[in-house]
C-alpha cells in the first residue's frame, strides 16, 4: 500500500544516513575537522518526525523499533503522537472497518481512528494515569524549582509508563530527546 511504500523509502533514507560519515565528504580548506579518524566518527543527526496517525494506525511498532535500537537521534511529534502511544500501553485498541458509522460507534462509546476502534474508557484510563504524575511534577516544580519543558515532561512520562511497547519508554531509556512544541494541544 501507499504507506508501506513510503515506509520502505524512509528505511532506505535512514540506512543512507546511518552509513554516512564526514569522511564521505571531500575535505575543504574551511573544514575544522581534518583528521580522517575523527571525520569517520562524525555521523548524521537523525530527526524522526511524525503526527498522531502514525502512532494510532499501525506504524507505532516500527517507530518504537527505531527508537529502541537507537536508529534515530531525536523525535519531533504532535501531542497526539505522544498521548496515543501511552493510551495504547494502558488499554487495547481494536480492529474495525473504515466503513463503520461514526455516529453509531460514538453512541456505543467507541471512537474510530481509520479502521481502528478505541473505547472511550481508554481515554479515561489515560487521564487516571497522567493526573497523579502531573500532580507530582507540580509538587517538584513548587518545592524543588524544577522547570518542565515539553521535552522534559515527555521524558518523565516515558519513565513513568515503564512499558516496553511504548516509543517514549525507549526514548527515555536511550536518552533520545523528544520535541513537541504544542504538547498542550493534546488531551
Amino acid at each position: 500500500g501507499f504507506q508501506a511504500t513510503n515506509l520502505g523509502l524512509a528505511v532506505e533514507e535512514i540506512n543512507k544516513m546511518l552509513a554516512w560519515s564526514l569522511n564521505d565528504e571531500p575535505l575543504t580548506e574551511d573544514d575544522e575537522i581534518t583528521d580522517p579518524e575523527e571525520r569517520k566518527n562524525v555521523k548524521c543527526t537523525i530527526f524522526l518526525g511524525y503526527t498522531s496517525n502514525l502512532i494510532s494506525s499501525g506504524v507505532r511498532e516500527v517507530i518504537r523499533f527505531l527508537v529502541q535500537n537507537k536508529f534515530v537521534s531525536c523525535i519531533v511529534s504532535s501531542a497526539g503522537g505522544i498521548e496515543e502511544d501511552f493510551i495504547k500501553c494502558l488499554a487495547p485498541t481494536f480492529l474495525g472497518d473504515f466503513a463503520l458509522d461514526g455516529k453509531n460507534l460514538r453512541s456505543r462509546g467507541l471512537n474510530r481512528i481509520g479502521n481502528l476502534l478505541v473505547p472511550n474508557e481508554n481515554y479515561c484510563k489515560f487521564e487516571e494515569w497522567i493526573y497523579p504524575i502531573l500532580d507530582q511534577m507540580l509538587k517538584e516544580q513548587i518545592e524543588d524549582g524544577t522547570v518542565w519543558s515539553p521535552s522534559s515532561i515527555i521524558d518523565r512520562l516515558g519513565k513513568e509508563i515503564d512499558h516496553p511497547e511504548s516509543v517514549y519508554y525507549w526514548a527515555h531509556k536511550n536518552n533520545i530527546p523528544v520535541f513537541s512544541p504544542a504538547l498542550t494541544d493534546g488531551s
